[in-house]
């Protein structure tokens, strides 16, 4: 099984039954379980949860990731909150930990590769890669619109 979310882990959440008990029709709060999974990056730095510097969630480290696979059952998380230049990133030796990462040129200016994780039915992965477009080659259709005054 693999576990696919935007964030990374938190401490306020052991088990998978954890994660179905939350109410995610919400904003997204400034802590706690819901904040974590959204905001949390992995840090291969850090040993445990730490602090993050940007304010939400924590870095987490290996020991973290390898505690929540085994109690869980999980093979691998594949997670995308954070730019990796060349598309996707494993975050640690083990490979347990995925990032992926999906817009180009990051804000019009990272120069960052994007790509898009396929997973087959027998768990084989393919990495799409793409660069974004020049700005001189997009091409932006004539719309023919109706004069408002006629």
């Amino acid at each position: 099984m693999i576990l696919c979310l935007h964030g990374g882990l938190s401490p306020y959440v052991v088990y998978l039954d954890h994660i179905r008990t939350i109410d995610r029709v919400m904003e997204i709060p400034q802590q706690g379980p819901l904040c974590d999974l959204t905001w949390s990056d992995p840090d291969a730095t850090v040993e445990e949860f730490e602090s993050s510097p940007r304010g939400s969630g924590y870095r987490f480290g290996h020991k973290v990731v390898e505690k929540f696979m085994h109690v869980n059952g999980i093979k691998q998380i594949v997670r995308s909150h954070q730019l990796v230049e060349k598309g996707y990133e494993y975050v640690f030796p083990d490979k347990s930990l995925l990032t992926v990462w999906s817009a180009p040129n990051y804000c019009y200016r990272c120069g960052n590769i994007a790509s898009v994780l396929t997973l087959e039915e027998n768990m084989a992965k393919t990495f799409h890669l793409f660069a974004s477009v020049s700005d001189s080659s997009k091409i932006i259709p004539y719309k023919n619109i109706v004069p408002y005054f006629l």
